[in-house]
Order: structure tokens, then sequence, then C-alpha cells
């Protein structure tokens, strides 16, 4: 009797939650509950730096939103916890040196001043930037001396180097072999100087101890198999089966990303779409049903499934598409669902405006109330005209100047706070040479689409820098079309 079927999904919280991890935690839900399985929730915040609580409560409560009930996991315990990988580092470090104590992985003691220049030095000889086992001779009694003496040092997994050495796995999904020359897998790191492990380590040891028997994943982490192959024989494991699901593009093909449209599910809520239509919409990108049936719910989605009907096509992420569906969902509620709708978006609207109510409430006037102030936030695209974007006094080629330096320092910025964007676009508009107000006007209309708005910094911050970003993008793509 096979072993029972068990899947995970692994976000990170370094964010807002991302419509990509609800696809891959769609078909995962799915197969596993088709199969009479466990889903499992595992966070992985091994990234201390960018982690947060925050967004980690966020990561639940949009899961949550759209239906998925996971059956172990860091808020509702299991058999195989911790489920947040930063409560693991003990279970890592111990795997990591049994594999040096095996011969399986080694020390590495190279400064990173050392790693950069040999990777100038590769790239020059148009060569493969990986490791080049400078560490891999050292012996071992001298090797485990310097640990003891305190000298930093990272741990690499031993790859067999031989010349007819090859990795290879069967994807689940493309129903084919994956075959690589180990010439191509780099000695990759497992722990790193602070003990925290790196994402193959801990993706490995994790999805062993935790049981689990199939990996549904995105298709961009088709490259890390190999990489994780090799570790599980390196332990002595047998590796799960590995299905990769195609990527979420947009209409030019390029990857869904947060820069050209928005990806958080809190955005998706609060802007109104229904978890009914974005769980359709997101089986119909990536699933075959079977059925000329292009209107279905979680629960039918799940009957019936496999891996073999997971397209293996680029779905387009139509935004169009996703607003009929949305359109035809709240058509069909009967009154009292309707209802409930309308009070959960507004409630959720209501939270995630909560800094700058008091700025609304402070203009609201009969007619003028909420949602004039407010619709922005809401809106995927913006109206804008040439003489509204030009500030006073300026011309067409400074509009485009200011749009694109103000666009080029946020996306490289940590801005959350609405000090951190005003002390960011100060520098900007000092630099410009123009008058301080007409600057901030022409960065006012790009990011609101209006002239008149709520306190710019305030506003930003509401928005978020991404997506600040992506609208002084476009705006000055629309004035330099014309």
């Amino acid at each position: 009797m096979p072993p029972k079927v068990r899947v995970r999904i692994a976000p990170s919280p370094t964010g807002e939650p991302h419509v990509g991890t609800a696809y891959i935690a769609l078909f995962n839900y799915c197969f596993a509950k088709s199969q009479g399985g466990d889903f499992i929730l595992r966070i992985e915040d091994t990234d201390q730096a960018r982690s947060s609580k925050r967004s980690e409560a966020s990561i639940f409560q949009a899961l949550r939103w759209l239906g998925f009930r996971w059956d172990e996991g860091p808020d509702v315990g299991g058999p195989f916890g911790p489920y947040r990988q930063s409560e693991r580092t003990g279970i890592y470090k111990k795997h990591a040196l049994e594999l040096v104590e095996k011969g399986a992985a080694y020390p590495c003691f190279c400064a990173p001043s050392r790693l950069e220049e040999m990777r100038k030095k590769l790239a020059l000889e148009k060569k493969n930037l990986g490791y080049d086992g400078a560490c891999r001779a050292i012996p071992r009694e001298e090797a485990e001396k310097r640990m003891a003496a305190g000298e930093p040092y990272v741990i690499r997994l031993r790859v067999n180097r031989d010349n007819d050495a090859r990795t290879s796995f069967f994807d689940e999904i493309r129903k084919k072999e994956v075959d690589v020359s180990n010439q191509e897998v780099d000695d990759q790191v497992l722990l790193k100087t602070d003990g925290f492990p790196t994402y193959h380590l801990a993706n490995v040891v994790d999805d062993h101890l935790m049981g689990i028997t199939h990996v549904i994943r995105a298709e961009e982490w088709i490259p890390s198999t190999p990489k994780h192959v090799l570790l599980y024989r390196a332990f002595g494991w047998e590796a799960p089966k590995f299905a990769h699901v195609s990527l979420l593009r947009n209409a030019d093909k390029s990857k869904v990303s947060k820069r050209k449209n928005p990806v958080s599910l809190n955005w998706f809520r609060a802007a109104g779409y229904t978890r009914e239509a974005l769980i359709n919409f997101l089986g119909l990108m990536g699933y075959f049903t079977g059925s000329a049936a292009e209107r279905f719910g979680l629960d039918e989605l799940m009957q019936g499934f496999t891996l073999d009907k997971i397209s293996t096509s680029a779905p387009v992420f139509d935004l169009v598409k996703l607003q009929v569906l949305n359109e035809e969902t709240i058509r069909k509620y009967a009154t009292e669902q309707y209802i409930t709708y309308l009070k959960e978006t507004l409630d959720f609207a209501a939270r995630y405006l909560e800094p700058v109510l008091p700025h609304v409430q402070e203009r609201h006037k009969i007619g003028l109330g909420f949602n004039a102030w407010t619709d922005m936030f809401f809106r995927t695209t913006l109206d804008y005209t040439v003489d509204g974007l030009l500030g006073k006094g300026m011309e067409k080629k400074q509009a485009e100047e200011i749009l694109k330096k103000s666009a080029s320092v946020l996306e490289d910025s940590k801005a959350l706070i609405p000090v951190d964007f005003e002390q960011l676009l100060e520098k900007i508009k000092d630099e410009s040479g123009l008058k301080p107000g007409a600057v901030l006007m022409t960065i006012r209309v790009a990011v609101t689409g209006s002239a008149t708005s709520l306190p710019l910094y305030e506003t930003l911050a509401m928005l978020g820098k991404d997506r600040t970003v992506i609208r002084l993008k476009e705006a000055n793509a629309f004035l330099r079309s014309r």
C-alpha cells in the first residue's frame, strides 16, 4: 500500500501574501484532499532581516480567506513541528555536520573577498560561476581545528565531479526525466556562517522529516532540484516525487511580479474580488478539469484532481478575465450573500486604509466622501493627461526625468512609512532645480491620478513601495509615448 499523500507549501513571510503562493497552494491542497492526504503549511523564515510576524499573520489570514485549511502548521501544531524554520536551526546544523562526518560535505573558510575575485575571474574566462572547490582538499583534522578556533566557515555539499557523473529526476507534471551533468551543479552552501541553513538544506531536511511524499512547486525550482536530489542521496534518504507547475505570466510572457501587476492577495480582497472568483481564475489558468465547464469552486476542483491535468503551458494572468469571473460571481449571490460580501470587503478595506482614515474624515463632504478619496487605492490603472503630469513651469522631459529618478530611488529602498518616502523624494526634489511644489505635483498625479489627494507621503506608504514604483513607471511610459 503506498504511503499517505503529504504535501506542503512553504511561503516566506517577507511581505504581502503573494497570488503565486495561492496558485501553488491550490494545486497542493486539491491534490492532497483528492487523495485523502495531508496539506501542511510551513513558514520559511530563515531570512531574518526580511521576515516578520506581521507578514506571517497576513499569510495565514489570506490563505484562510481563500478557503484553505491546513492539517499541520505553525498555528495549528502537528506531530512534525516546529513548522517555522527559524525554530529548527539546531536540526539543520546537526544534519549538516552529519554530512561533514560522512565526507559528503566540507567546511569552507573562503572569505567573501576571495569568492568575489574568483567569480570575476571565472566570468572573464566565461566559465561556470560555481565555487572552485578550493577548500575541498583541506584535511579533516586541519578543518576541525580551524572550526574549533572560531574561524568563520560555511558548510558546502561535496558534489561528485567525475566527468560522467549525472543527476536526474522525473517530473510528474511534464512526464519526463530531467537529467543534468554534475559539472553544472555547484558545491552549494548548506549552512551559512551565522548558523542558519540555506534554502536547499532546510527544504530537503524538512521535507524528509515531515514525510512529504510529493513536492509540488513552481517551475523556477527545476534548476535547484538536482541539488536537492544530491542531498537526498548524501543523506541516504528516498526523495519525494517532484512536480513543477508553470509560472503565472504577464501578457508579454514575463513572470508575474509586483513590478507590473497587483500581486498581493490582500490587495485583491480589499479591491472587492471574491474568493470564489479568484479560486476559479487560478484553477482555470493551470488546470484542465476534463469538462467544458469553466465555472467551478474549490470543492468541485478537488473532485478527481490529478497531477496529469495540470497544464505545462505558461498561463497568462489576465485581469480582464478575473474581473468577468468576479462580476458573474457577485451577480449570482443571494441577497444575504451579497450583504455579507459587502460587509467583509468594506471592513477589510477600512482596516487596509486605517492609516489614512483620519485624513479622509477631515475632508469628508457630502458628495465627496470616503470613495472619492480612496478610489485610487483599488484601481489597477490610472487615467493620465500630459498637462496633468507636468508641474507648473515644467517641460515634458523634466517630468520624465523626475518620474524615472523617483521610481529608481524607491525601487532600491526599503521604504515603509511616510517619513521614508519623504526623505527619499526630498532629495529628488532638491536636485531637480525646479520648484518643490511642481516636482511633488508630478509625483502626486503619477501615483494618485489626481492633483487633489490625501497627504502625499501617507498615501505612498499606504499604497506601498512596489505599487508606488509601478505607477511612477506607468506615468513615465505614458509621457514618453506622447
